[in-house]
């Protein structure tokens, strides 16, 4: 059984990577790794910890839900997000890696994020970017 990779922020972004991971497992029959990670540091204090927490109880219910066969991992270690989903795709044998994109201004639109933009060069797989509109 392959797996599709998520990469999740309790966001619209990651609300639509993960309901296009579900549909894409499904399509794939493969399961589902939901990943939501933070590099931490000063900015990561409790309330953000608890703001991505409450995120992650919800979007897990409705994982439930799915009856896909799923894994959720939430890291806070030091790497940056690409590098974390990118491993995991490696790790995983991952088929696809889906991930939330959202509107950006035309100078955003230039550099894309720099996250997605890693995750883009990087994969050991392809990627779907879903676009929040």
């Amino acid at each position: 059984m392959g797996a599709v990779v998520v990469g999740y922020v309790p966001k619209p972004e990651g609300e639509a990577a993960v309901e296009r991971g579900i549909a894409e497992a499904r399509l794939r029959d493969a399961q589902l790794i939901v990943v939501n990670s933070h590099r931490g540091g000063p900015g990561y204090d409790d309330e953000t910890s608890a703001r991505s927490q409450g995120g992650m109880t919800a979007m897990e219910e409705r994982l439930k839900a799915s009856g896909l066969d799923y894994d959720v991992r939430q890291l806070v270690r030091g790497r940056e997000p690409a590098e974390d989903l990118v491993a995991i795709a490696e790790d995983s044998d991952a088929e696809l890696i889906v991930i939330g994109l959202r509107r950006r201004t035309p100078v955003g639109k230039l550099i894309l994020g720099s996250n997605a933009q890693r995750i883009l060069l990087d994969a050991p797989c392809p990627v779907l970017a879903v676009k929040v509109r």
